[in-house]
């Protein structure tokens, strides 16, 4: 027994770290490879091994071994034999089944059009010819290696790997990725406005780390940095080293123009050779930047979705997903279909809020490079950060109201609570020097703390030229306080921001908590404060502590303060 370690190995797979322990935080940063956080209370946090946090790990060459020498490093008791033989067995899993091409006995013609699904034994390879689900999608072949390998359609390379995934087999995808039409693309040494163009060792690292070689088993995952961290210069750089059309998909028209502004800004690439399709505008050009929320567009309900044909309508060499956890569900659908094409998720987090985390690690590849916030923090990467949760009583008139409201009542009367404004004033009277972000949920709540600051307000519903307009005066200092709905939760780009109040959220999603961090976090000499104001005793504060589960697995806590009308104690 190691009394001072702070990890306790429970024989259910999970991990609790105590966080007084002197060796807590190298011990979570050591963690994150291959465990999931779940619980995060005061003193000790709870992870969880799981087979998807393994396979990620596995993809990334992070092996057993190495997690079994991480948990026996940091335990305070023996590491359960049972805990040991579950994770060797798990990892191995990752390379049983492979994805290769087709046996070179094929003609070309056919050869073209299947691919090889190649078992590591007879057990595998009974137990998935035995799968009712996949009957339909594979077919034995019996000639070249009987009782091991399956021939596949090209065309079912996707649901294959998503079908074995959720029965527990990850697909090790050896198959060469197709070459795109070719591009000239290049970063500038300088950027438009005569600034050095300096690539951080982590973001080439990350681009490496996707690109390789170009080899088999290259080309495709996911890439898992803070906001803030320059994920934008990421995809730029993969886009400089494979230099092929790019089709880049992103949350909102906003977002489209920032990357269409920071492509001109950072590459050679011109305006001829740069698109945007959105609602407003559909083109198609050898780098085409588009929404999510054009391509899940349709006329009804049933019928399909029109704007999928512009993953077909160019030889695209690479395909970036922008915010790759907001990838909407019918999206899948067509990234199984886009197998043979180079593709990137780029992502501050993992969590989907829908359990989906499997579809990315599937259908748009795993974790290939991730890099903790602290981290990034610590070389001053991105911004020093201090959370505070500042709890507000509910006013006496509406304590009836909200006692026998239902439970999705209960959650916007406790996020409207009116004395949440006084709290908004207070705080932005007493850091007048700080650059100011008030967001919230719930568009009444937004209009009146705008009406009340004289501030301008940015909703779902304000024109794009308008919402542009403001961000651009937001970021050159005419605007000292804005107002936004969730609208800026995703892709967009504040640097100067150095404060947010959060006045009321998405039910606790911690993915939302990644993104309204983030919107603070670009370097900046000042320290950045995120407040987040809560309904004390309501169903705020049971959201507020799932919230918190992302800010604990990144290294930050909280700073609770009781708000009693004392602008001190903000």
């Amino acid at each position: 027994m190691k009394t001072d370690n702070p990890l306790i190995v429970q024989g259910d797979r999970s991990l609790l770290l105590d966080v007084h322990a002197p060796l807590a935080e190298e011990c979570r940063n050591a963690l994150i490879p291959f465990a999931e956080l779940e619980k995060s209370p005061e003193h000790l946090h709870t992870y969880r091994l799981t087979p998807l946090s393994l396979w990620n790990a596995a993809s990334a060459g992070f092996s057993a071994d190495d997690a079994v020498q991480t948990l026996e490093k940091y335990a305070r008791y023996d590491v359960p034999a049972s805990v040991e033989m579950w994770i060797r067995d798990i990892s191995e899993r990752f390379g049983k089944i492979r994805l290769i091409t087709g046996p070179e006995r094929m003609v070309e013609n056919i050869k073209e059009q299947f691919l090889y699904l190649l078992c590591q034994t007879q057990a595998i390879y009974k137990e998935i010819k035995a799968n009712p689900a996949l009957k339909k999608y594979i077919c034995p072949d019996s000639e070249e290696q009987p009782e091991s390998s399956f021939l596949i359609r090209l065309t079912d390379r996707g649901i294959i790997k998503q079908l074995l995934l959720e029965n527990g087999w990850p697909v090790k995808d050896e198959v060469p990725l197709k070459d795109g039409e070719p591009l000239k693309i290049n970063l500038k040494k300088q950027t438009l406005k005569g600034q050095e163009l300096v690539i951080r060792n982590y973001q080439t690292a990350s681009a490496k780390a996707l690109v390789g070689d170009k080899g088999p088993g290259t080309g495709f995952g996911t890439i898992v940095l803070p906001c803030g961290a320059g994920k934008t210069i990421v995809g730029m750089t993969i886009m400089d080293m494979l230099k092929t059309s790019t089709l880049i998909i992103t949350t909102n028209i906003s977002a489209v123009h920032q990357w269409i502004e920071e492509l001109l800004d950072k590459t050679n690439l011109t305006k001829d050779q740069i698109a945007e399709y959105t609602g407003e505008n559909k083109e198609i050009k050898p780098v085409t930047v588009a929404t999510y929320q054009i391509l899940t567009w349709r006329p009804d309900k049933t019928g399909p979705y029109p704007h999928f044909s512009i993953f077909h309508e160019r030889p695209w060499g690479l395909i970036i997903y922008d915010e790759v956890h907001m990838l909407p569900a019918p999206v899948f659908r067509v990234v199984a279909e886009l197998q043979a094409v180079r593709r990137v998720g780029l992502t501050a987090t993992l969590v989907r809020e829908d359990g989906c985390e499997g579809h990315v690690f599937s259908l748009v590849g795993p974790k290939r490079y991730d890099v903790p916030w602290k981290e990034l923090e610590k070389d001053k990467w991105i911004a020093k950060a201090e959370c505070i949760e500042v709890k507000v009583d509910l006013p006496l008139n509406k304590e009836i109201e909200y006692a026998v409201a239902s439970s999705r009542e209960k959650h916007r009367i406790a996020s409207e609570n009116k004395d949440k404004i006084e709290v908004v004033q207070k705080i932005i009277s007493k850091y007048g020097e700080d650059k100011i972000l008030v967001i919230g949920q719930y568009i009444n709540q937004l209009v009146e703390i705008a009406q009340l600051l004289n501030a301008p307000i940015i909703t779902g519903k304000t024109p794009n030229l308008e919402r542009d307009r403001i961000y651009d005066e937001f970021r050159n200092g005419k605007i000292r306080v804005l107002v936004v709905s969730k609208v800026a939760n995703f892709a967009i780009d504040l640097p100067d921001a150095s404060l947010a109040i959060q006045v009321s959220g998405t039910f606790g999603s911690r993915q939302e908590e990644a993104q309204r961090l983030g919107r603070i976090l670009r370097p900046k000499e000042r320290t950045s404060r995120f407040f987040t104001l809560i309904t004390r005793n309501s169903v705020e504060e049971e959201f507020g502590s799932n919230r918190q589960k992302f800010l604990a697995e990144q290294g930050y806590s909280y700073r609770l303060v009781r708000y009693t009308g004392e602008s001190d104690e903000l």
